[in-house]
């Protein structure tokens, strides 16, 4: 039987490479999507090769509809099948601004990133998943959406990312509510404060808003983290449990008193 096959979207570093590595470590043969020129992620190519799977690198930025198409072809040629899709390529705005004065281009990089680019690649992808299983009763596809806390949690200094993952969570439903009758799962993995290269610029805020006791868990989250999640949801570990959004915040949208 040909291993199953997962895209990653981001899945070079921080979060993306720790779902990457869980996937390769549970046999997935990999497609990685990154900005980087592939030279420069050589070394991460390298370490999720040594793991055991196929790696297909492919360098594209998700909101643009001409490399979206190529990654697809881009698997079709090369691996031939899909199994799993992680939508998780995702950016911060350059700079974070009171709602009162953050700009349209800001907007419109940030939405097109987030959330119009998963979206259309979910299209693209789920449709070929759909063939996949009219031509094989046997084959087994989801689709898992790397959202944040922020889809619920308001920070008015960044409020088009906020915006973009509230509309990638409502991403998941739809699609969820569609693929039902093709038996394709659709969740939601919602990352809460997870060390990487992103938040390494706020470390010194949340490390102290963490010792105030502001997560059940008292930790930093780690990219590991997360991948155990996606690699749960992709064995199919929930397998009655479509649109269902899974925390991955160490308790800190819990409400208490």
């Amino acid at each position: 039987m040909p291993k199953r096959v997962a895209l990653v979207t981001g899945g070079t570093r921080g979060i993306g490479y720790g779902i990457s590595l869980c996937l390769a470590k549970d046999g997935y043969d990999l497609a990685v999507c990154g900005v980087r020129d592939e030279p420069s992620v050589c070394d991460v190519l390298a370490q999720l090769r040594d793991v055991g799977g196929q790696v297909l690198y492919c360098q594209a930025d998700v909101a643009d509809a001409a490399a979206r198409h190529k990654v697809l072809t881009g698997i079709q040629d090369r691996l031939g099948r899909l199994n799993v899709l992680v939508n998780n390529a995702g950016i911060a705005p350059k700079e974070r601004k009171d709602i009162l004065e953050a700009s349209e281009q800001s907007f419109e990089r940030v939405l097109r990133v987030n959330l119009q680019g998963p979206y259309f690649l979910t299209q693209a992808i789920a449709n070929w998943m759909v063939q996949q299983k009219k031509n094989s009763s046997d084959f087994c596809g989801c689709i898992i959406n790397i959202s944040s806390i922020s889809a619920t949690v308001a920070s008015p200094s960044r409020g088009e990312y906020c915006i973009s993952k509230a509309g990638l969570s409502m991403t998941t439903r739809l699609w969820a509510v569609r693929l039902g009758e093709y038996g394709i799962p659709v969740y939601e993995v919602r990352p809460g404060i997870i060390r990487t290269d992103m938040t390494s610029g706020v470390q010194e805020k949340y490390d102290k808003l963490i010792a105030a006791g502001l997560l059940l868990q008292s930790r930093w989250g780690t990219p590991e983290d997360v991948g155990k999640a996606v690699a749960a949801l992709a064995r199919g570990d929930l397998p009655y449990s479509s649109g269902t959004v899974i925390m991955a915040d160490g308790g800190l949208t819990v409400q208490r008193l």
